[in-house]
C-alpha cells in the first residue's frame, strides 16, 4: 500500500495551525523587585509604557519606565499582595475605569471601585483614564457663567463652563470651602459634580462627603477618594480617573460638568515619590523633569465643546496649597501657568474675619466678563478695581497719615463693600441677591450704615424684599437683566426700609 505523504504532511500542517489558534497564549513576566507600590519586572520584552499588567492575587499594575533588561512598573491597590518571584501578565490593554449614571452619588477609589459600603456598581462600561484634549476646532469660547453662589466671585472673579480657575493659598484658609460651596450651588443647574480628594486625611475627605450629603448635593456628585494612608500610585491615579468620569458625562451625555482636584499639590509630590522609587531623574527640587506636563495634560482636558460635539463642558477647579504665601514656587506657578486664572486666598485676611478671604490684587480670571450675567456686569464692573484700590489706601492710611476728603470717603465706601461681601460658609445665594446686594453697596444707599452692621441689614433687607417684593430678585434671576427702572426700585425700596431698622449696632 502506498502512502501519499504530501497529503498527510498538509493535514498535519492544518491541525498544528488550528491547535495554535486555540492555545491560550499570554506574555508572563516575573517579578524580581519590589518597593513602596514600585515592582521592576523581568521577561516583558514587549511591553507598552502605560500598558496594564495583571499581577497574582487579581492586583493591577501600569508599565512606567522601559529599561535594557527590566520593565518598571507602578501598582495599583494593594500593593502587598504582590509577591517577589510571582508571575505578571500583560494584557495589552491601557488603563480604563469604571463609567456610567450608576456611579452618581457614591464614593469611589481612584479604580473607580466603591468604598462607601454600598452595592457594586453595576455598570461594564469603560474609559481611558488618559485621553486627547480636544483641538481648537472642538472647543466654542467660555461664555456660559458657572455660578458659585459665592458674591465676591461670581462679581470680581467670574467662572465660566469649561474654564479652569485655581483656587490657591495657605493650608486652613478656606479653599475647600469655595469649592464645596460651588458643588453645593449647582443643585437645580443640570451640573454634573466630582470631587477628587488626593492626599487628604481620610477624616477631611469623610467630613466632604457629609457636607454634601447635608446639603442634598451627593445626587448629582462623584467623590473619588485617595487618602493619604493610600499608596502614592493610588494618589497619582486619582485625578485622572476623576477627569474621565468627567468627561463621560462631558462627551456623551453632553451635560455640564465641574471637577474639583483637592489637591494638586499632594498629587506631585505623590508623583515625585514614585518617580524617585523609579529612579528617574530628578529635577527643580526632585521633582522630575515631566512635572508640568503632569498637570497640563490633566488641565488641558476641560473644555467648553463646539455645538457639533454636543455642547457640553467640564470645568476644572485645581487648589494648590503654599507654603508662608510663596505662590512663586515651583509647583505654583507651573499650575497657574496652565489655569485660565487663580483665587488666591489670603491667611491675614482669613484670621481677619473676611471670609472668603479673597486678595483681589491678586486673584483674577482670565475670561473676565465673558462669563457674566448682563446684571452682574452691570452692578460689578468697576468692583474689583475699586476694591485693590481700598486696600492700597488701607495700607496708606496705617501710617496715620490725614487723607483728604476723597480719599476719606472711597475708605469708608470700602469698608462697607467688605462687609458686604462677606458670607457664612453653605449659604450660597442666587444671581438676583448678589446683583441687589452688590448694588446697594456700591452707590452708596448703605454709606450712612455703621461698617459693623452692613452685613446684617443687607441679610434683614433681601428678607425684607423677599417678603414684600420677590418680583424684584425674580426678574433678575428669570432675565439675568438689570434695568434702570428695577434699579430705582431698589433704592426706593431700601430707603423706605431703613426707618422699619428699630435697633442699629452703634459704630465700632
Amino acid at each position: 500500500m502506498k502512502f501519499d505523504f504530501t497529503e498527510i504532511s498538509g493535514i498535519l500542517k492544518q491541525e498544528i495551525s488550528q491547535y495554535k489558534s486555540k492555545l491560550d497564549v499570554s506574555k508572563v513576566g516575573r517579578v524580581v523587585e519590589l518597593a513602596d507600590g514600585i515592582a521592576r519586572i523581568y521577561g516583558l520584552d514587549d511591553a507598552m509604557v502605560g500598558e496594564v499588567l495583571q499581577f497574582e492575587n487579581d492586583v493591577f499594575g501600569e508599565v512606567f519606565n522601559l529599561e535594557e533588561d527590566s520593565v518598571g512598573v507602578v501598582i495599583y491597590g494593594e500593593y502587598t499582595k504582590v509577591k517577589e518571584g510571582s508571575d505578571v501578565r500583560a494584557t495589552g490593554k491601557l488603563m480604563s475605569v469604571a463609567i456610567g449614571d450608576e456611579l452618581l452619588g457614591r464614593v469611589l477609589n481612584p479604580l473607580c471601585e466603591p468604598i462607601d459600603g454600598g452595592p457594586p456598581v453595576q455598570t461594564t462600561a469603560r474609559r481611558f483614564i488618559e485621553s486627547e484634549a480636544p483641538g481648537i476646532a472642538q472647543r466654542q469660547p467660555v461664555k456660559l457663567p458657572l455660578q458659585t453662589g459665592l458674591k465676591s466671585i461670581d462679581s470680581m472673579i467670574p467662572i465660566g463652563r469649561g474654564q479652569r480657575e485655581l483656587i490657591i493659598g495657605d493650608r486652613k484658609t478656606g479653599k475647600t470651602a469655595i469649592a464645596l460651596d460651588a458643588i453645593i450651588n449647582q443643585k437645580g443647574q443640570d451640573v454634573i459634580c466630582t470631587y477628587v480628594g488626593i492626599g487628604q486625611r481620610a477624616s477631611a475627605i469623610a467630613e466632604v462627603v457629609e457636607t454634601l450629603k447635608k446639603y442634598d448635593a451627593m445626587a448629582y456628585t462623584v467623590v473619588i477618594a485617595a487618602s493619604a494612608a493610600d499608596s502614592a500610585a493610588m494618589q497619582y491615579i486619582a485625578p485622572y480617573a476623576g477627569c474621565a468620569l468627567a468627561e463621560y458625562f462631558m462627551y456623551e451625555k453632553h451635560r455640564d460638568t465641574l471637577c474639583v482636584y483637592d489637591d494638586l499639590s499632594k498629587h506631585a509630590i505623590a508623583y515625585r515619590q514614585l518617580s524617585l522609587l523609579l529612579r528617574r531623574p530628578p529635577g527643580r527640587e526632585a521633582y522630575p523633569g515631566d512635572i508640568f506636563y503632569l498637570h497640563s495634560r490633566l488641565l488641558e482636558r476641560s473644555a467648553k465643546l463646539s455645538d457639533k460635539l454636543g455642547g457640553g463642558s467640564l470645568t476644572a477647579l485645581p487648589i494648590v496649597e503654599t507654603l508662608e504665601g510663596q505662590i512663586s514656587a515651583y509647583i505654583p506657578t507651573n499650575v497657574i501657568s496652565i489655569t485660565d486664572g487663580q483665587i488666591y486666598l489670603l491667611r491675614e485676611l482669613f484670621h481677619a474675619g473676611v471670609r472668603p478671604a479673597i486678595d483681589v490684587g491678586v486673584s483674577v480670571s482670565r475670561v473676565g466678563g465673558n462669563a457674566q450675567v448682563p446684571a452682574m456686569k452691570k452692578v460689578a464692573a468697576k468692583l474689583r478695581l475699586d476694591l485693590a484700590a481700598f486696600r492700597e489706601l488701607q495700607n496708606f492710611a496705617r501710617l496715620g497719615t490725614e487723607l483728604d476728603p476723597a480719599s476719606q470717603a472711597q475708605l469708608d465706601r470700602g469698608s462697607r463693600m467688605v462687609e458686604l461681601l462677606k458670607q457664612p460658609q453653605f449659604s450660597p445665594m442666587s444671581v438676583g441677591e448678589q446683583v441687589v446686594t452688590i448694588y446697594i453697596g456700591s452707590v452708596g444707599l448703605l454709606d450712612d450704615i455703621p461698617v459693623n452692621a452692613v452685613g446684617d441689614f443687607a441679610t434683614k433687607f433681601l428678607r425684607h424684599i423677599a417678603k414684600e417684593q420677590p418680583q424684584y430678585v425674580d426678574e433678575i434671576n428669570k432675565t439675568k437683566a438689570f434695568s434702570d427702572e428695577l434699579a430705582e426700585k431698589i433704592a426706593a425700596a431700601i430707603k423706605q426700609f431703613k426707618p422699619q431698622i428699630a435697633q442699629i449696632s452703634p459704630a465700632s
